[in-house]
C-alpha cells in the first residue's frame, strides 16, 4: 500500500503544457514582430531630458488663450453629440438585422453582421477622411465619422442583447395585430431600453474622445486649435487646450457614469 501524500496542483499536464507553449508562441510573436519593426532602444538618458524641455515650453498654460479655444470646444461636443444621436437611429435597424430572432432571414443576417464589422473595423480617423473628401472641411463630416464609426459598436451590443429578449412578449403584440412598427416600440425597444440608453451614453463618451482630434484631418472641433497651436510650436496655447480636452473629457465620464446609473 503505498504511502506517498497526494500533492495539489492547480493545473493538470495538460494545462501545463498548453499554458507553456502559449507563452512560447507569444514570445516568439513578440520577437518575430521587433525584429521585423527594426525596432532600436533609444538613448535612455535622453528621454528626461527631452520630456523636461517640452514641460518647460507648455508652462505655464496660456489662460489668455482660452477665449479662443471656447468655441470649438462646444462645436466637438456637438459632434459627439450628433454623431451619437446618428448611431444610435442607424443601429437599431442594423442590431435588428445582425440578432439571429429578428432578422427575416439568413441573407439578412450576414447583411447585418458585415455593417456591425465594416464600422467597427475603420477607424473614426480613415472615416473623416473619407467625409472631408466628400463634404469638404468642417463639423459635418466629423459628426457622420462618428455616426459610422459608432454604429458598428452600437449595432453589435445592442444586437446581443436583442438576442436575449423575451421573445413571448413579441409575438403576445403579433398576436394582438400589431404592425411591424408596433411590435418594435411596444416588443422589443422596452426590454432593451436600460441597454440602450446605457450603450448611448457609454458611446457618446467615447466619442467625446474621438472628437477631439478630428481636426487634425479637418474634421471640425477642438483638434483644428490643437494642430494649429502644435504646427506654430505654441506649446504654451498647446497645454492650455490639453487641460481644457481634459475637462471636457472628465465632464463628459461623470455625465456617463451618473446616467448609467441611474438605468441599472
Amino acid at each position: 500500500m503505498s504511502t506517498e501524500t497526494p500533492t495539489w496542483e492547480r493545473f493538470d499536464r495538460r494545462r501545463r503544457l498548453g499554458r507553456f507553449f502559449a507563452l512560447l508562441a507569444t514570445a516568439v510573436t513578440v520577437l518575430v514582430s521587433w525584429r521585423f519593426l527594426s525596432i532600436e532602444f533609444v538613448a535612455l538618458d535622453t528621454v528626461p531630458r527631452e520630456v523636461a524641455d517640452l514641460l518647460t515650453r507648455m508652462y505655464p498654460p496660456d489662460v489668455a488663450y482660452t477665449p479662443e479655444i471656447v468655441g470649438p470646444l462646444i462645436e466637438t461636443v456637438h459632434i459627439a453629440a450628433l454623431g451619437t444621436i446618428g448611431a444610435v437611429a442607424l443601429a437599431i435597424p442594423v442590431a435588428l438585422l445582425a440578432a439571429e430572432n429578428t432578422t427575416p432571414n439568413a441573407l439578412t443576417y450576414w447583411l447585418g453582421k458585415v455593417l456591425v464589422t465594416v464600422s467597427r473595423s475603420v477607424n473614426t480617423i480613415i472615416w473623416a477622411l473619407i467625409f472631408v473628401v466628400m463634404f469638404g472641411a468642417g463639423a459635418l463630416p466629423g459628426a457622420i465619422a462618428i455616426a459610422f464609426r459608432s454604429v458598428g459598436f452600437l449595432g453589435k451590443l445592442l444586437g446581443e442583447e436583442i438576442e436575449e429578449i423575451d421573445f413571448g412578449q413579441v409575438e403576445a403584440v403579433r398576436a394582438a395585430g400589431a404592425s411591424p412598427v408596433q411590435m418594435l416600440l411596444y416588443g422589443i425597444l422596452p426590454q432593451v431600453k436600460p441597454a440602450l440608453v446605457g450603450l448611448t451614453v457609454y458611446r457618446w463618451e467615447i466619442n467625446i474622445r474621438d472628437s477631439t482630434v478630428l481636426g487634425f484631418v479637418g474634421a471640425g472641433g477642438i483638434g483644428v486649435e490643437l494642430f494649429r497651436a502644435i504646427d506654430a510650436f505654441a506649446w504654451r496655447s498647446v497645454s492650455m487646450i490639453l487641460i481644457a480636452i481634459l475637462g471636457i473629457v472628465v465632464i463628459s465620464e461623470l455625465i456617463s457614469k451618473q446616467t448609467r446609473g441611474m438605468v441599472r
